[in-house]
């Protein structure tokens, strides 16, 4: 187990972490969330050692990190798919920390094979991908099958079938009773992986708790409510029954309802007492994202804003017009030709030298044997002159 008490870190001036406690327990996958520039890599470096606090303490099983025996049998952690010698082949850079953790060679072996690099294994790592990179440090992780893990972004550049590997090898490792700790930003693949969350936001806690009781604390369950899209009449109908039963009615962009305050059963028993027939009775509730976003509006440091353009661009000369936009038509070798009578090219000035080619043209070819045959005779007459004969 993890444990962090009162922990807080300063850079000068500026506070990283302040005053964060939290627990971190085994047989559960824990998501770590926050902004950036929260504090998230911070922690996660306090908790192995790497920064020391300014104040509070963390300790992994009940002591420090720097006083585990053989730590890198009891922790592994991922923080930077790129702390590898680019130098060494990936089995050669796994041997390396085998040899210095008491590690049999074997297990090297076992690792490389679990994260799928048995095949590129005698390859150099400054050749790999970003997505090999990121299995190559999980292999780094799992090579002291130790009981603790901590993983930074540990899907950074996978693609969607490793993705899916590191979710199940996730609920794997923390089904076997270990304590697994994951920051990450991607609130679809921390949905499906995490267990409890545990957020923060300028350095301080703002939750722990269960993942489904976050996403119920921080939104706004709501039903869909849909009536038949040809008579608004009904629509009005039921949003004075559903108001006077003590519900808020909200109209949505597509002729839909959204109800709150309340329950389904109850949303179906006004409609049927006003007579109101019901296309749609669906309920709806806030994605992890939605709650997360809610959550951390406020904490928030870096926010873009709109590119103003106005000011950069030079004033236009009197008289000048902008060009105008022509809707692109995709270029596949050809093109549909225009209805009878309706050409759309016949009325641009600049376009009738461009159609008299193919007008023009066209006869031409047609009477080739009268104009060449009498002038075939007479290209012999062209050596009259005599530098011409030369």
């Amino acid at each position: 187990m993890i444990e962090a008490v009162g922990l807080t870190k300063r850079y000068g001036a500026k506070t990283a972490v302040h005053n964060l406690s939290f627990q971190v327990r085994p047989g559960a996958v824990t998501g770590f969330l926050g902004p950036n520039g929260s504090g998230k890599s911070t922690t996660m470096r306090m908790i192995l050692g790497l920064d020391q606090p300014t104040a509070g303490h963390v300790t992994i099983g009940g002591h420090p990190f720097r006083n585990l025996p053989n730590a890198p049998r009891q922790v592994g952690a991922l923080l930077d798919a790129k702390a590898v010698h680019g130098g060494r082949s990936a089995r050669n850079h796994l041997l390396s920390l085998a040899q210095l953790s008491g590690i049999p060679a074997r297990r090297v072996d076992e690792v490389l094979g679990v994260v799928g690099l048995q095949e590129v294994a005698k390859r150099r790592s400054k050749g790999f991908s970003l997505g090999m990179g990121q299995r190559l440090g999980i292999a780094a992780a799992l090579l002291g099958d130790p009981q603790v893990l901590l993983f930074d972004e540990p899907v950074n550049g996978l693609d969607p079938e490793g993705i899916l590997w590191v979710r199940n090898l996730m609920k794997q490792l923390a089904a076997e009773g270990r304590t697994v700790f994951v920051s990450s930003h991607l609130m679809s693949e921390m949905a499906l992986t995490a267990d409890h969350l545990i957020v923060i936001g300028r350095g301080q806690l703002l939750a722990d708790m269960r993942i489904t009781d976050f996403i119920s604390h921080n939104s706004a369950d709501f039903a869909r409510v849909r009536t038949p899209g040809t008579d608004p009449a009904q629509r009005e109908k039921l949003t004075s029954a559903l108001t006077e039963a003590g519900g808020q009615v909200m109209p949505e962009p597509d002729g839909a309802l959204r109800v709150t305050g309340l329950a389904l059963p109850r949303i179906s028993d006004v409609a049927h007492e006003a007579d109101v027939r019901l296309w749609e009775l669906s309920p709806h509730q806030a994605s992890l994202e939605e709650a997360y976003m809610r959550m951390t509006q406020g904490a928030v440091d870096y926010r873009s804003t709109a590119d103003q353009k106005a000011g950069l661009q030079p004033a236009m000369p009197p008289g000048y017009a902008p060009p105008q936009v022509v809707p692109e038509v995709p270029q596949h070798g050809w093109y549909a030709p225009p209805p009878p009578g309706q050409n759309p090219y016949a009325a641009a000035p600049q376009q009738a030298p461009v159609q008299q080619p193919p007008v023009q043209q066209a006869p031409q070819p047609q009477p080739p044997a009268a104009p060449p045959v009498p002038q075939a005779p007479a290209a012999p007459a062209a050596p009259t002159k005599p530098e011409d004969a030369r």
